[in-house]
Protein backbone atom coordinates (compact mmCIF):
# COMPACT_ATOMS: atom_id res chain seq x y z
CA UNK A 1 0.00 0.00 0.00
CA UNK A 2 1.48 3.34 -1.03
CA UNK A 3 1.10 6.59 0.92
CA UNK A 4 -1.89 7.83 -1.11
CA UNK A 5 -3.70 4.53 -0.66
CA UNK A 6 -2.99 4.65 3.06
CA UNK A 7 -4.27 8.23 3.23
CA UNK A 8 -7.43 7.22 1.37
CA UNK A 9 -7.91 4.29 3.75
CA UNK A 10 -7.64 6.57 6.80
CA UNK A 11 -10.18 8.97 5.33
CA UNK A 12 -12.51 6.09 4.51
CA UNK A 13 -12.28 4.76 8.07
CA UNK A 14 -12.97 8.29 9.36
CA UNK A 15 -16.02 8.89 7.17
CA UNK A 16 -17.47 5.47 8.00
CA UNK A 17 -17.18 6.02 11.77
CA UNK A 18 -14.41 3.45 12.28
CA UNK A 19 -11.46 5.70 13.09
CA UNK A 20 -12.38 6.71 16.64
CA UNK A 21 -14.81 5.17 19.15
CA UNK A 22 -18.26 6.64 19.69
CA UNK A 23 -19.13 8.25 23.04
CA UNK A 24 -22.77 7.71 24.14
CA UNK A 25 -22.51 10.99 26.10
CA UNK A 26 -22.14 12.95 22.83
CA UNK A 27 -25.12 14.93 21.60
CA UNK A 28 -26.34 12.88 18.57
CA UNK A 29 -26.11 14.20 15.04
CA UNK A 30 -29.92 14.23 14.73
CA UNK A 31 -30.00 17.14 17.20
CA UNK A 32 -27.39 19.01 15.14
CA UNK A 33 -29.46 18.62 12.00
CA UNK A 34 -32.59 19.87 13.81
CA UNK A 35 -30.70 22.99 14.90
CA UNK A 36 -29.39 23.53 11.37
CA UNK A 37 -32.93 23.26 10.00
CA UNK A 38 -34.31 25.70 12.59
CA UNK A 39 -31.58 28.18 11.71
CA UNK A 40 -32.44 27.88 8.00
CA UNK A 41 -36.16 28.37 8.77
CA UNK A 42 -35.28 31.57 10.63
CA UNK A 43 -33.25 32.83 7.67
CA UNK A 44 -36.16 32.05 5.33
CA UNK A 45 -38.47 34.13 7.51
CA UNK A 46 -35.94 36.97 7.43
CA UNK A 47 -35.75 36.71 3.63
CA UNK A 48 -32.07 35.73 3.69
CA UNK A 49 -32.83 32.30 2.23
CA UNK A 50 -35.44 31.08 -0.19
CA UNK A 51 -38.08 28.57 0.85
CA UNK A 52 -36.72 26.05 -1.67
CA UNK A 53 -33.49 25.98 0.37
CA UNK A 54 -35.45 24.07 3.02
CA UNK A 55 -36.52 21.43 0.55
CA UNK A 56 -34.55 18.22 0.27
CA UNK A 57 -35.30 15.01 -1.55
CA UNK A 58 -35.80 12.13 0.93
CA UNK A 59 -32.90 9.68 1.18
CA UNK A 60 -33.86 6.28 -0.19
CA UNK A 61 -32.43 3.16 1.43
CA UNK A 62 -30.72 2.02 -1.76
CA UNK A 63 -28.77 5.31 -1.93
CA UNK A 64 -26.92 4.69 1.34
CA UNK A 65 -23.40 3.42 0.47
CA UNK A 66 -22.41 2.03 3.89
CA UNK A 67 -23.56 1.71 7.49
CA UNK A 68 -22.75 4.42 10.02
CA UNK A 69 -22.91 4.48 13.84
CA UNK A 70 -26.32 5.00 15.47
CA UNK A 71 -25.39 8.46 16.75
CA UNK A 72 -24.64 9.62 13.19
CA UNK A 73 -27.06 10.82 10.50
CA UNK A 74 -27.11 10.77 6.71
CA UNK A 75 -28.10 13.99 4.97
CA UNK A 76 -27.71 15.68 1.63
CA UNK A 77 -24.99 18.30 1.21
CA UNK A 78 -27.56 20.87 0.07
CA UNK A 79 -29.36 20.47 3.42
CA UNK A 80 -26.41 21.71 5.45
CA UNK A 81 -24.22 23.72 3.05
CA UNK A 82 -24.82 26.76 0.86
CA UNK A 83 -22.64 26.67 -2.26
CA UNK A 84 -21.72 30.27 -3.09
CA UNK A 85 -20.25 30.64 -6.56
CA UNK A 86 -17.44 32.99 -7.47
CA UNK A 87 -17.39 35.59 -10.21
CA UNK A 88 -16.66 35.07 -13.91
CA UNK A 89 -14.11 37.56 -15.23
CA UNK A 90 -13.51 39.23 -18.53
CA UNK A 91 -9.88 39.29 -19.65
CA UNK A 92 -9.60 43.07 -19.29
CA UNK A 93 -10.71 42.81 -15.64
CA UNK A 94 -7.71 40.65 -14.71
CA UNK A 95 -4.68 42.82 -13.92
CA UNK A 96 -1.02 42.13 -13.24
CA UNK A 97 -1.28 44.40 -10.18
CA UNK A 98 -4.31 45.43 -8.20
CA UNK A 99 -6.06 45.72 -4.85
CA UNK A 100 -7.36 42.15 -4.60
CA UNK A 101 -5.93 38.83 -5.64
CA UNK A 102 -8.18 36.77 -7.91
CA UNK A 103 -8.18 33.12 -6.84
CA UNK A 104 -8.49 30.80 -9.82
CA UNK A 105 -8.32 26.99 -10.00
CA UNK A 106 -4.73 27.32 -11.23
CA UNK A 107 -3.78 29.07 -7.98
CA UNK A 108 -5.91 26.65 -5.98
CA UNK A 109 -3.76 23.58 -6.61
CA UNK A 110 -0.52 24.93 -8.11
CA UNK A 111 1.76 27.97 -8.01
CA UNK A 112 0.33 29.46 -11.18
CA UNK A 113 0.94 33.21 -11.45
CA UNK A 114 -1.69 35.42 -9.81
CA UNK A 115 -4.01 37.97 -11.38
CA UNK A 116 -5.48 40.92 -9.51
CA UNK A 117 -8.56 43.13 -9.69
CA UNK A 118 -9.54 46.58 -8.45
CA UNK A 119 -13.28 45.81 -8.63
CA UNK A 120 -15.35 46.40 -5.51
CA UNK A 121 -17.84 43.52 -5.28
CA UNK A 122 -20.57 42.29 -2.92
CA UNK A 123 -19.02 40.66 0.17
CA UNK A 124 -20.17 37.18 -0.90
CA UNK A 125 -17.75 37.35 -3.86
CA UNK A 126 -14.74 37.49 -1.53
CA UNK A 127 -13.23 34.65 0.44
CA UNK A 128 -11.47 35.30 3.74
CA UNK A 129 -9.12 33.44 6.04
CA UNK A 130 -10.55 30.12 7.34
CA UNK A 131 -13.25 29.90 4.65
CA UNK A 132 -13.81 26.41 3.24
CA UNK A 133 -13.56 26.52 -0.56
CA UNK A 134 -14.14 23.91 -3.25
CA UNK A 135 -12.79 23.89 -6.82
CA UNK A 136 -15.40 22.31 -9.05
CA UNK A 137 -14.08 22.64 -12.60
CA UNK A 138 -11.21 20.79 -14.34
CA UNK A 139 -9.60 19.94 -10.98
CA UNK A 140 -11.72 19.04 -7.97
CA UNK A 141 -11.26 19.33 -4.27
CA UNK A 142 -11.44 21.36 -1.06
CA UNK A 143 -9.14 23.95 0.45
CA UNK A 144 -9.19 25.90 3.71
CA UNK A 145 -8.26 29.41 2.65
CA UNK A 146 -5.41 31.30 4.35
CA UNK A 147 -4.63 34.16 2.00
CA UNK A 148 -6.54 37.15 3.31
CA UNK A 149 -9.45 38.84 1.61
CA UNK A 150 -9.48 37.55 -1.97
CA UNK A 151 -11.87 37.52 -4.90
CA UNK A 152 -12.60 33.96 -5.94
CA UNK A 153 -13.29 32.85 -9.49
CA UNK A 154 -16.45 31.35 -10.95
CA UNK A 155 -15.03 27.79 -10.89
CA UNK A 156 -14.76 27.85 -7.10
CA UNK A 157 -17.42 27.63 -4.40
CA UNK A 158 -17.25 29.21 -0.97
CA UNK A 159 -19.03 26.73 1.32
CA UNK A 160 -21.27 28.35 3.95
CA UNK A 161 -22.51 26.25 6.88
CA UNK A 162 -23.53 26.43 10.53
CA UNK A 163 -20.22 26.56 12.38
CA UNK A 164 -21.90 25.77 15.70
CA UNK A 165 -23.02 22.38 14.37
CA UNK A 166 -20.43 21.44 11.78
CA UNK A 167 -16.65 21.36 12.22
CA UNK A 168 -14.91 22.87 9.21
CA UNK A 169 -12.02 20.36 9.19
CA UNK A 170 -14.44 17.42 9.24
CA UNK A 171 -16.17 18.84 6.16
CA UNK A 172 -12.75 19.41 4.56
CA UNK A 173 -11.72 15.79 5.09
CA UNK A 174 -15.10 14.56 3.87
CA UNK A 175 -14.67 16.48 0.61
CA UNK A 176 -11.10 15.20 0.34
CA UNK A 177 -12.44 11.66 0.70
CA UNK A 178 -15.36 12.31 -1.65
CA UNK A 179 -13.32 13.85 -4.48
CA UNK A 180 -12.18 10.34 -5.46
CA UNK A 181 -15.86 9.48 -6.00
CA UNK A 182 -17.23 12.76 -7.30
CA UNK A 183 -16.34 11.79 -10.89
CA UNK A 184 -19.73 10.11 -11.20
CA UNK A 185 -21.35 13.52 -10.81
CA UNK A 186 -19.24 15.32 -13.42
CA UNK A 187 -20.46 16.78 -16.70
CA UNK A 188 -18.83 18.29 -19.78
CA UNK A 189 -16.48 16.89 -22.41
CA UNK A 190 -13.68 19.38 -23.08
CA UNK A 191 -13.66 20.73 -19.50
CA UNK A 192 -15.12 18.34 -16.96
CA UNK A 193 -16.84 19.89 -13.95
CA UNK A 194 -19.23 18.97 -11.18
CA UNK A 195 -22.32 21.18 -11.16
CA UNK A 196 -24.03 22.56 -8.08
CA UNK A 197 -27.14 20.61 -9.08
CA UNK A 198 -25.14 17.39 -8.95
CA UNK A 199 -23.21 18.26 -5.81
CA UNK A 200 -26.08 19.34 -3.55
CA UNK A 201 -27.92 15.97 -3.54
CA UNK A 202 -24.75 14.03 -2.64
CA UNK A 203 -24.88 12.24 0.71
CA UNK A 204 -22.67 13.06 3.68
CA UNK A 205 -22.56 11.16 7.00
CA UNK A 206 -22.73 13.57 9.95
CA UNK A 207 -21.24 12.52 13.32
CA UNK A 208 -21.93 14.27 16.63
CA UNK A 209 -19.97 17.53 16.84
CA UNK A 210 -17.64 16.23 19.55
CA UNK A 211 -16.88 13.17 17.44
CA UNK A 212 -16.25 15.34 14.38
CA UNK A 213 -13.49 17.01 16.42
CA UNK A 214 -12.09 13.67 17.62
CA UNK A 215 -12.05 12.33 14.06
CA UNK A 216 -10.14 15.39 12.82
CA UNK A 217 -7.71 15.15 15.72
CA UNK A 218 -6.97 11.50 14.90
CA UNK A 219 -6.58 12.23 11.16
CA UNK A 220 -4.15 15.04 11.89
CA UNK A 221 -2.23 12.77 14.24
CA UNK A 222 -1.93 10.11 11.52
CA UNK A 223 -1.26 12.24 8.44
CA UNK A 224 2.31 13.28 9.39
CA UNK A 225 3.07 9.58 9.86
CA UNK A 226 1.62 8.92 6.41
CA UNK A 227 3.78 11.70 4.98
CA UNK A 228 6.88 10.16 6.56
CA UNK A 229 5.82 6.76 5.28
CA UNK A 230 5.34 8.26 1.82
CA UNK A 231 8.84 9.77 1.82
CA UNK A 232 10.32 6.47 3.00
CA UNK A 233 8.33 4.61 0.34
CA UNK A 234 9.51 7.06 -2.32
CA UNK A 235 13.11 6.57 -1.24
CA UNK A 236 12.63 2.79 -1.31
CA UNK A 237 11.02 2.96 -4.76
CA UNK A 238 13.93 5.05 -6.03
CA UNK A 239 16.37 2.56 -4.52
CA UNK A 240 14.53 -0.37 -6.07
CA UNK A 241 14.49 1.42 -9.40
CA UNK A 242 18.21 2.20 -9.32
CA UNK A 243 19.35 -1.03 -7.66
CA UNK A 244 19.42 -3.25 -10.78
CA UNK A 245 21.55 -0.67 -12.62
CA UNK A 246 23.84 -0.28 -9.61
CA UNK A 247 24.17 -4.03 -9.21
CA UNK A 248 24.86 -4.35 -12.93
CA UNK A 249 27.62 -1.76 -12.67
CA UNK A 250 29.01 -3.51 -9.60
CA UNK A 251 29.15 -6.84 -11.47
CA UNK A 252 30.95 -5.16 -14.36
CA UNK A 253 33.42 -3.61 -11.94
CA UNK A 254 34.21 -7.03 -10.44
CA UNK A 255 34.58 -8.39 -13.97
CA UNK A 256 37.10 -5.84 -15.25
CA UNK A 257 39.10 -5.96 -12.01
CA UNK A 258 39.64 -9.70 -12.40
CA UNK A 259 37.59 -10.74 -9.39
CA UNK A 260 34.55 -12.31 -11.07
CA UNK A 261 36.12 -15.59 -12.19
CA UNK A 262 39.35 -17.34 -11.08
CA UNK A 263 42.49 -17.15 -13.19
CA UNK A 264 43.89 -20.27 -14.82
CA UNK A 265 47.74 -20.38 -14.86
CA UNK A 266 47.63 -22.77 -17.83
CA UNK A 267 46.07 -20.16 -20.07
CA UNK A 268 48.03 -18.04 -22.50
CA UNK A 269 48.70 -14.71 -20.78
CA UNK A 270 47.35 -11.37 -21.92
CA UNK A 271 50.89 -10.29 -22.86
CA UNK A 272 51.00 -13.05 -25.50
CA UNK A 273 47.59 -11.99 -26.78
CA UNK A 274 48.82 -8.41 -26.97
CA UNK A 275 51.85 -9.45 -29.02
CA UNK A 276 49.60 -11.18 -31.55
CA UNK A 277 47.35 -8.12 -31.77
CA UNK A 278 50.36 -5.88 -32.44
CA UNK A 279 51.67 -8.21 -35.15
CA UNK A 280 48.26 -8.21 -36.82
CA UNK A 281 48.15 -4.40 -36.74
CA UNK A 282 51.68 -4.20 -38.21
CA UNK A 283 50.58 -6.49 -41.03
CA UNK A 284 47.58 -4.29 -41.76
CA UNK A 285 49.80 -1.20 -41.79
CA UNK A 286 52.08 -2.84 -44.38
CA UNK A 287 49.01 -3.70 -46.48
CA UNK A 288 47.82 -0.09 -46.24
CA UNK A 289 44.67 -1.06 -44.35
CA UNK A 290 45.79 0.85 -41.25
CA UNK A 291 47.83 4.00 -40.81
CA UNK A 292 51.19 3.94 -39.05
CA UNK A 293 49.82 6.23 -36.34
CA UNK A 294 47.40 3.43 -35.41
CA UNK A 295 50.44 1.60 -34.02
CA UNK A 296 51.36 4.53 -31.80
CA UNK A 297 50.12 4.68 -28.25
CA UNK A 298 50.88 7.01 -25.37
CA UNK A 299 52.79 5.15 -22.64
CA UNK A 300 50.79 4.29 -19.53
CA UNK A 301 52.11 6.12 -16.47
CA UNK A 302 52.01 4.38 -13.10
CA UNK A 303 49.80 7.08 -11.55
CA UNK A 304 47.17 6.49 -14.26
CA UNK A 305 46.51 2.90 -13.18
CA UNK A 306 43.29 2.91 -11.12
CA UNK A 307 43.47 -0.56 -9.56
CA UNK A 308 45.48 -3.74 -9.44
CA UNK A 309 44.80 -6.55 -11.90
CA UNK A 310 45.84 -10.23 -11.94
CA UNK A 311 49.42 -11.05 -13.01
CA UNK A 312 48.22 -12.72 -16.21
CA UNK A 313 46.45 -9.51 -17.32
CA UNK A 314 47.86 -6.41 -19.02
CA UNK A 315 46.97 -2.73 -18.91
CA UNK A 316 46.50 -1.28 -22.41
CA UNK A 317 44.98 1.75 -24.02
CA UNK A 318 41.86 0.80 -25.93
CA UNK A 319 43.39 1.99 -29.21
CA UNK A 320 45.98 -0.81 -28.90
CA UNK A 321 43.37 -3.56 -29.19
CA UNK A 322 40.55 -2.13 -31.30
CA UNK A 323 39.89 -0.12 -34.42
CA UNK A 324 37.41 2.73 -33.90
CA UNK A 325 35.34 4.10 -36.79
CA UNK A 326 33.52 7.40 -36.32
CA UNK A 327 30.31 7.92 -38.23
CA UNK A 328 29.45 10.70 -40.65
CA UNK A 329 26.08 12.31 -41.35
CA UNK A 330 24.65 12.26 -44.85
CA UNK A 331 22.68 15.11 -46.40
CA UNK A 332 19.04 14.16 -47.15
CA UNK A 333 19.75 13.90 -50.90
CA UNK A 334 22.11 10.97 -50.22
CA UNK A 335 19.67 8.65 -48.47
CA UNK A 336 16.01 7.60 -48.65
CA UNK A 337 13.44 5.24 -47.18
CA UNK A 338 13.66 3.03 -50.28
CA UNK A 339 15.65 -0.18 -49.60
CA UNK A 340 18.27 0.57 -52.23
CA UNK A 341 21.96 0.47 -51.36
CA UNK A 342 23.13 -0.28 -47.81
CA UNK A 343 21.37 0.55 -44.51
CA UNK A 344 21.96 3.98 -42.97
CA UNK A 345 21.97 3.84 -39.15
CA UNK A 346 21.43 7.35 -37.83
CA UNK A 347 21.33 7.17 -34.03
CA UNK A 348 19.74 5.79 -30.86
CA UNK A 349 16.33 5.54 -32.54
CA UNK A 350 17.80 2.75 -34.67
CA UNK A 351 18.73 0.72 -31.57
CA UNK A 352 16.04 -1.46 -30.01
CA UNK A 353 17.01 -3.79 -27.16
CA UNK A 354 20.37 -4.61 -28.69
CA UNK A 355 19.03 -4.97 -32.25
CA UNK A 356 19.35 -2.57 -35.17
CA UNK A 357 16.27 -1.01 -36.78
CA UNK A 358 16.72 -0.11 -40.45
CA UNK A 359 14.48 2.51 -42.00
CA UNK A 360 16.90 4.38 -44.30
CA UNK A 361 19.29 3.35 -47.04
CA UNK A 362 22.06 5.03 -49.00
CA UNK A 363 23.85 4.47 -52.32
CA UNK A 364 26.75 6.73 -51.39
CA UNK A 365 28.23 5.52 -48.10
CA UNK A 366 31.40 7.05 -46.68
CA UNK A 367 31.64 5.69 -43.12
CA UNK A 368 31.01 1.96 -43.39
CA UNK A 369 30.77 -0.47 -40.50
CA UNK A 370 31.19 -4.16 -41.26
CA UNK A 371 29.50 -7.27 -39.91
CA UNK A 372 30.29 -8.16 -36.26
CA UNK A 373 31.37 -4.63 -35.37
CA UNK A 374 30.14 -3.33 -32.01
CA UNK A 375 28.12 -0.16 -32.53
CA UNK A 376 27.73 2.37 -29.72
CA UNK A 377 25.83 5.66 -29.68
CA UNK A 378 28.14 8.53 -28.74
CA UNK A 379 25.98 11.69 -29.04
CA UNK A 380 22.65 12.66 -27.50
CA UNK A 381 21.54 9.31 -26.10
CA UNK A 382 24.91 7.83 -25.12
CA UNK A 383 25.83 4.20 -24.56
CA UNK A 384 23.18 2.29 -26.51
CA UNK A 385 24.93 -0.71 -28.07
CA UNK A 386 24.23 -3.34 -30.70
CA UNK A 387 26.25 -5.71 -32.82
CA UNK A 388 26.24 -5.18 -36.56
CA UNK A 389 24.58 -8.43 -37.65
CA UNK A 390 23.56 -7.01 -41.02
CA UNK A 391 26.77 -6.52 -42.97
CA UNK A 392 27.99 -3.27 -44.54
CA UNK A 393 26.09 -0.28 -43.13
CA UNK A 394 26.72 3.46 -43.15
CA UNK A 395 26.79 5.01 -39.65
CA UNK A 396 25.98 8.62 -38.77
CA UNK A 397 28.15 10.76 -36.50
CA UNK A 398 26.06 9.85 -33.47
CA UNK A 399 27.57 6.36 -33.69
CA UNK A 400 30.98 4.74 -33.37
CA UNK A 401 31.86 1.28 -34.66
CA UNK A 402 34.40 -0.87 -32.80
CA UNK A 403 36.19 -3.77 -34.47
CA UNK A 404 38.75 -6.02 -32.81
CA UNK A 405 42.15 -7.41 -33.75
CA UNK A 406 41.87 -10.40 -31.40
CA UNK A 407 39.74 -9.29 -28.46
CA UNK A 408 36.56 -11.17 -27.55
CA UNK A 409 34.00 -8.56 -28.55
CA UNK A 410 31.39 -9.37 -25.86
CA UNK A 411 34.09 -8.59 -23.25
CA UNK A 412 34.76 -5.27 -24.99
CA UNK A 413 31.01 -4.56 -25.00
CA UNK A 414 30.75 -5.01 -21.24
CA UNK A 415 33.91 -2.99 -20.71
CA UNK A 416 32.44 -0.14 -22.76
CA UNK A 417 29.20 -0.32 -20.78
CA UNK A 418 31.24 0.06 -17.60
CA UNK A 419 33.30 3.08 -18.70
CA UNK A 420 30.60 5.03 -20.58
CA UNK A 421 29.42 6.91 -17.42
CA UNK A 422 33.00 8.10 -16.79
CA UNK A 423 33.47 9.07 -20.43
CA UNK A 424 30.26 11.12 -20.30
CA UNK A 425 31.68 13.16 -17.41
CA UNK A 426 34.49 14.30 -19.71
CA UNK A 427 32.08 15.69 -22.31
CA UNK A 428 32.47 19.42 -22.93
CA UNK A 429 29.62 19.84 -25.43
CA UNK A 430 26.13 21.11 -24.60
CA UNK A 431 24.80 17.93 -26.22
CA UNK A 432 25.79 14.90 -24.12
CA UNK A 433 28.43 12.83 -25.86
CA UNK A 434 31.67 10.90 -25.68
CA UNK A 435 34.67 11.79 -27.80
CA UNK A 436 36.71 9.52 -30.02
CA UNK A 437 39.98 10.48 -28.33
CA UNK A 438 38.61 9.86 -24.84
CA UNK A 439 37.56 6.36 -25.90
CA UNK A 440 40.86 5.53 -27.62
CA UNK A 441 43.00 6.78 -24.73
CA UNK A 442 40.99 5.05 -22.02
CA UNK A 443 42.83 2.37 -20.06
CA UNK A 444 41.55 -1.16 -20.46
CA UNK A 445 42.48 -4.14 -18.27
CA UNK A 446 43.16 -6.93 -20.76
CA UNK A 447 42.59 -10.52 -19.58
CA UNK A 448 43.77 -13.64 -21.42
CA UNK A 449 41.40 -14.49 -24.26
CA UNK A 450 40.02 -17.62 -22.56
CA UNK A 451 39.37 -15.66 -19.39
CA UNK A 452 37.55 -12.95 -21.37
CA UNK A 453 35.12 -15.64 -22.49
CA UNK A 454 34.68 -17.01 -18.94
CA UNK A 455 34.10 -13.49 -17.64
CA UNK A 456 31.40 -12.84 -20.26
CA UNK A 457 29.67 -16.14 -19.46
CA UNK A 458 29.62 -15.26 -15.74
CA UNK A 459 28.41 -11.70 -16.38
CA UNK A 460 25.54 -12.96 -18.53
CA UNK A 461 24.63 -15.57 -15.91
CA UNK A 462 24.44 -12.88 -13.21
CA UNK A 463 22.60 -10.38 -15.44
CA UNK A 464 20.05 -13.13 -16.12
CA UNK A 465 19.38 -13.31 -12.37
CA UNK A 466 18.90 -9.53 -12.21
CA UNK A 467 16.36 -9.73 -15.06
Amino acid sequence: MNAQQLKNSILQQAIQGKLVPQDPADEPASVLLQRIRKEKERLVKEGKLKKKDLESKPIEEDEIPFEIPKSWEWCRLGSIIEFVNGRAYKKDELLEKGKYKVLRVGNFFTNQSWYYSDLELPEEKYCNDDDLLYAWSASFGPKIWHGGKTIFHYHIWNLKYNRDCLFREYLYYFFLYDKERVGTATTGSTMIHVSMENMMPRLIPIPPLAEQRRIVSKIEELMPLVERYGKAQQALDQLNESLPARLRQSILQEAIQGRLVPQDPKEESASELLKRIRKEKERLVKEGKLKKKDLESKPIEEDEIPFEIPESWEWVRIKEVICLLSGQDLVPQRYSSNPIGIPYITGASCFNKGQLVVNRWTNSPTSVSHKDDLLITCKGTVGAMAYNTIGDIHIARQIMAISSFGMYMPYMKYFMEFIVPELEKKAHSIIPGISREDVLNSLCPLPPLSEQKRIVAKVEELFGVLG
